[in-house]
C-alpha cells in the first residue's frame, strides 16, 4: 500500500483516515460505492514497519488508520469525510469509546493541498452545523508513510461479525451508515 498511497493509478485518489480502531473504519468504507480498496495500517508515527502490538503500546506515535483508494468521479474526498465525521466521534482526544490511546486519535492525513483544504472546510461545515456538542479536535496532518497492518486485520468485520466487539461496536456503525448514507452504498 505504501506505493499505492504515494501514486494511485489513473484517476484514482487515496485518502488516509484515522478514527479509532481500524476494524471499524475499514468496515464502513468498504460499503461505499466508489471505494475500491480499504487497507488497514499505521501512520503518523516515527517507527518504521511497526507491528500491531507496538502500535497498541502507544510508543510508536502511529495511529491505527485506513488507506482508501477511491474513484473521485463516483465519490468525492469531501463525501468520504462527511461519512468519516458522521460515523466516529471527532471530539474526543485519543479515544473512541473504550479504545483509549494516541493510536486511536482522530486524524486526516492529507495527500495534497487540495485534501488539506477540503478537510478544513468539512470540519468547519460540521462545526457550523453543530453536529457534535463538543468541538472537533481531529488532526489535519500531512501524510508521510503508511505501513499496512498484519494480514489478519484484513476484512476483520466481514470475517468476525459474530464476535462481541464486532456486534457491539462495529455493527451499530454499519447500521448508521446504511441509514444515513443509503444513496452512497454499493449495490
Amino acid at each position: 500500500m505504501t506505493d499505492a498511497v504515494d501514486r494511485a493509478p489513473g484517476t484514482r485518489e487515496v485518502a488516509i483516515l484515522a478514527g479509532g480502531c481500524f476494524w471499524c473504519i475499514e468496515a464502513i468504507f468498504q460499503e461505499l460505492r466508489g471505494v475500491e480498496t480499504v487497507t488497514s495500517g499505521y501512520t503518523g508515527g516515527a517507527r518504521a514497519n511497526p507491528t500491531y502490538e507496538q502500535v497498541c503500546s502507544g510508543a510508536t506515535g502511529h495511529a491505527e488508520a485506513v488507506g482508501i483508494t477511491f474513484d473521485p468521479a463516483v465519490i468525492s474526498f469531501a463525501d468520504l469525510l462527511r461519512v468519516f465525521f458522521t460515523l466516529h466521534d471527532p471530539t474526543t482526544l485519543n479515544r473512541q469509546g473504550a479504545d483509549v490511546g494516541t493510536q486511536y486519535r482522530s486524524s486526516t492525513f492529507y495527500c495534497s493541498s487540495e485534501q488539506e483544504q477540503t478537510a478544513r472546510e468539512i470540519i468547519a461545515e460540521f462545526e457550523a452545523a453543530h453536529v457534535w456538542r463538543d468541538p472537533i479536535i481531529t488532526e489535519v496532518t500531512p501524510f508521510n508513510q503508511f505501513y499496512p497492518a498484519e494480514e489478519y486485520h484484513d476484512d476483520y468485520y466481514q470475517r468476525n461479525r459474530s464476535q462481541p466487539y464486532c456486534q457491539m461496536v462495529i455493527s451499530p456503525k454499519i447500521a448508521k451508515l446504511r441509514e444515513k448514507f443509503r444513496d452512497r452504498l454499493q449495490a
